[in-house]
Order: C-alpha cells, then sequence, then structure tokens
C-alpha cells in the first residue's frame, strides 16, 4: 500500500464579462491511498490506516469500520471522520475499510467472517494478512482504546418486546465483552460506555432509537464473541467496545448515530475535534458524495463522479499496464474485472471504465484556452466551466480530439470554437450530458518503414453551466 500526500482543491479564476470558473486540483496534506487490486486469485485490496491529529499526544483512539462489508453504516462514517474531521488535541487512528473486497462485494465477508479470525487464523486464509497488519496495529503502544463499527440487526433490549426488540438484536447497542478490564487507562469498560450512551440519548432522532449497553459476558463462555477484534483486544490490555446503528435505519441515519457515538468516546477520552458540516441525516447524505473524485496517472485525469455516467468507453490507459490513482476517499476504488475497470464507493459501483491503451507522453504541454473568448492557461487534470464555447488554441506537435464532437476529415479539433450543441450527449461524462473529456496527443512522426503512434498527453474537462452567468 502506498500513501500519497496530494488532494484536489478547488480555486476561481474570475475573468471579466463570463467570470469563468476555473477549478484546478492542488496539493494539501492528507493521507491518499493507492490500490491496485484484482478479484483473480487469492489477492486482496488493502486497508488504509489514517492518522489524524497531533505528531505528540498521550492519547490515541483507533476507529476501525467496514469488518463486515454489508454494513456501510459503519464503514462510511469512519471515512467522513477520515475526511471532514480535524483532530486538534489527542490522536485518532482510523480504519475505514478493513475488508474492502467484501465492501465492494457487498458481503458479510467473502472468506467468512473477518470477525471471527482474531482467536485462530490459518496461515493459508486469504485474509491471514488483514488480521496480522490490524492486530499489530492494535497492539502498538500509542493505541488507547479501540472502537469496532458495525450495523446491527434490529434494535437491542434487554427483555423481549417483539422479533425486532429483543435481547438477541444488535442495533443500537454499544457493545462490552465485560464490566472491566486490568490497564490502567479506560479499563472500566461499563462505566465508559453507560456514560457514552446517556450523551447519546440526548441526540436521538427519535426515542425508538435509544441506545443500551449489551454485555456480551464472552469470557463466561460466549464462543462466537470470543473469536472477536474486541475481545482480541481487551485479552492483550486494550480497552475496545463494538459500536452497533441499526440495520433497521437508512443509511445516513447509521451514519449519523455512528458519529454520535464517536463524538461522545472523544469526549469521554479528552479529544477535540471539529468537523466540517452540520451533525444530520441531511448534511451526512451531502457529505458522503462531496469527495467522490479521483485522478489517475499523476492528475492527467480528473474525473467528479458524482453524476458520472455508469460507463466510459475508449478510457486511455497505460500501454504499460500499471495502473495508479488518487483519491481523497479513502472507500473508493478500482477493481479490474476482465477487460475492464470497475470504480466502486464502498458498495456501490459508481462507474465501468472500458480502456483504450496508448504510451504516455513523458512531459505534457500546458494548455492555452479561449473560454466564452477570454484565454486561460489550462494544467492536465482541470475542469473548465463553460457558459457559451472554448477552443483550445493548437500546440506544436500535438492534436486535440474533444471526445464526442467531430469534423469529417479533421483528426486535430485544435483551433475550433466549440459549443454545447456541437457535442453527442451519449459521450457526456456526466449523466446531465454538461461534461465533456477534451484529450491531448503527442503526434508521432510517421515514416515509409516505421510509424510511431500518437502518445497520450492528459485531458481536461469541460462543463457546460446549465444557467450562465451573464
Amino acid at each position: 500500500m502506498r500513501l500519497n500526500n496530494k488532494l484536489h482543491h478547488g480555486f476561481r479564476v474570475n475573468i471579466n464579462r463570463w467570470r469563468i470558473r476555473l477549478v484546478c486540483f492542488g496539493v494539501i496534506v492528507f493521507f491518499l491511498v493507492y490500490h491496485t487490486c484484482s478479484f483473480a486469485g487469492k489477492s486482496l485490496i488493502d486497508f488504509s490506516l489514517h492518522k489524524l491529529g497531533p505528531a505528540e499526544s498521550d492519547r490515541t483512539l483507533l476507529v476501525v469500520g467496514g469488518i463486515q462489508g454489508n454494513e456501510p453504516g459503519g464503514f462510511h462514517a469512519a471515512s467522513l471522520l477520515t475526511t471532514h474531521y480535524t483532530i486538534k488535541k489527542g490522536n485518532v487512528w482510523i480504519v475505514p475499510n478493513l475488508n474492502f473486497l467484501s465492501i465492494i462485494k457487498r458481503s458479510r465477508g467473502v472468506h467468512g467472517d473477518l470477525n471471527r479470525k482474531f482467536a485462530a487464523i490459518k496461515k493459508d486464509d486469504p485474509e491471514y494478512e488483514i488480521i496480522d497488519r490490524i492486530k499489530t496495529i492494535m497492539l502498538m503502544d500509542e493505541v488507547d482504546l479501540i472502537l469496532n463499527l458495525h450495523d446491527g440487526s434490529g434494535f437491542y433490549r434487554l427483555n423481549y418486546f417483539d422479533w425486532k426488540h429483543c435481547p438477541d438484536r444488535w442495533g443500537q447497542s454499544i457493545i462490552i465483552d465485560q464490566e472491566t478490564i486490568d490497564t490502567p487507562k479506560y479499563g472500566r469498560l461499563g462505566h465508559i460506555a453507560r456514560q457514552v450512551i446517556q450523551n447519546v440519548n440526548r441526540r436521538i432522532i427519535n426515542q425508538k432509537h435509544i441506545y443500551r449497553v449489551k454485555n456480551t459476558k464472552t469470557q463466561q463462555g460466549n464462543v462466537a464473541m470470543a473469536k472477536t477484534l474486541t475481545y482480541f483486544a481487551i485479552n492483550h490490555g486494550k480497552p475496545a467496545f463494538g459500536i452497533e446503528a441499526s440495520k433497521s435505519l437508512k443509511k445516513e441515519q447509521r451514519v449519523f448515530y455512528h458519529l454520535l457515538v464517536l463524538e461522545s468516546f472523544m469526549d469521554q477520552v479528552g479529544i477535540e475535534y471539529e468537523r466540517n458540516f452540520n451533525l444530520t441525516a441531511l448534511d451526512i447524505g451531502k457529505a458522503l458524495i462531496d469527495n467522490r473524485t479521483i485522478a489517475f496517472y499523476d492528475n492527467r485525469i480528473y474525473m467528479d463522479m458524482q453524476r458520472i455516467n455508469n460507463r466510459l468507453n475508449y478510457f486511455p490507459l497505460k500501454r504499460s499496464g500499471s495502473f495508479d490513482f488518487n483519491t481523497k476517499d479513502p472507500l473508493i476504488t478500482v477493481v479490474k474485472k476482465a477487460s475492464k475497470y470497475e470504480v466502486y464507493h464502498g458498495n456501490d459501483r459508481i462507474t465501468v471504465l472500458s480502456p483504450q491503451y496508448f504510451d504516455y507522453d513523458s512531459e505534457p504541454p500546458l494548455l492555452n484556452v479561449v473560454v466564452d473568448g477570454e484565454t486561460v492557461d489550462v494544467s492536465m487534470g482541470q475542469v473548465i466551466q463553460v457558459n457559451k464555447s472554448f477552443k483550445v488554441l493548437p500546440i506544436n506537435g500535438y492534436r486535440v480530439n474533444a471526445i464526442g464532437f467531430t469534423v469529417k476529415n479533421v483528426k486535430n479539433e485544435s483551433g475550433i470554437t466549440i459549443a454545447k450543441k456541437d457535442f453527442h450527449n451519449r459521450f457526456s461524462l456526466t449523466r446531465d450530458g454538461n461534461m465533456y473529456r477534451i484529450e491531448v496527443y503527442k503526434t508521432g512522426s510517421q515514416g515509409s518503414e516505421k510509424r510511431k503512434k500518437d502518445k497520450f498527453a492528459g485531458m481536461i474537462m469541460v462543463k457546460f453551466n446549465d444557467h450562465p452567468s451573464s
């Protein structure tokens, strides 16, 4: 797994009459994950570890999401904690995608239940490396407290009310394996859980969603729970809790409750934090999709996948077969399946890339683009917002291909003014028909015996405004 510190952010270029917005994606400090993955054989998708907070701290909370791939409330909450929170005091370590393959497959566990493999696992188990790595992280000296996020069935109740509200259910509960453990910090598990619940229940959406403590009393013969992450942790002196939001709730509500519980735990242990959205189900729904961006090959290609079409054809990939990308959302990954690449965000397949392979130009050029009558400089991977029309000015040795725009017998479409009406709608990157890709190629020399093929230099995107400003 490779961790990068690149992430895209936007800025505006104001241009006299039309006030053209030029969205550029620069560099800010953040952890990004590089994935290379396949469904073939035993290959797995790596989970990522994100460390938030000051370098030096006397308290560290480890949050784990995605141990079971069909529980999106937990792993989306962990992802939002990674991307939308700032930790000002204390440290928060987050693994939002522990069982990434099962997340993609919408499965509790492709190779069995990962949360039943912590007591013992064979070395030939395809998930042995995952268990080994997460155990290593959990047992690091810095880790003081561990939270394992789940979505559980129904609503836990101490006494039987009906099949959905009874002792056999798990939803809306904080799980402890026993009341206390012998450790100098946070060993009063039951006390801490009840304090957290007292704070959480003041802010629940509906009284039916009330949280309770569920003590599994694992040491007294609970065979299934003895195999879990939390029981492994407490047997190694690490206080640990399971957090369960109800599967009966919508995803945004589950995420709301997970974050509510997480914040209450951070308050209990003295971790100070800020988030950049309001803690409501509505704002959580917006936050879940505002990070769905991806950049390929050092930003040669950039895509905002909020309204992206479910299939993109002739997607330019490296002929060498290498494939890398950056994303600021740890639940986004790309999986090769047969001859295509599938882009996922958590459980959701966002789009499918049908590749066309090229050699890549080593030094992509800076473009001069006339946007609504004003000339701007544009780097590869940028998005230009256009009111009426644009034109890529010619560059010696390069040709332009506006995907979805055709002029008979014209191979190089630079120097041509293009409006939205000139594109075929089916080539739009997005379902609203407003965004198109403009690809740039370095032209090869031609000879009678050898012909060098064009090299892909990169692409920019043009986004036509529905309601252009005047």
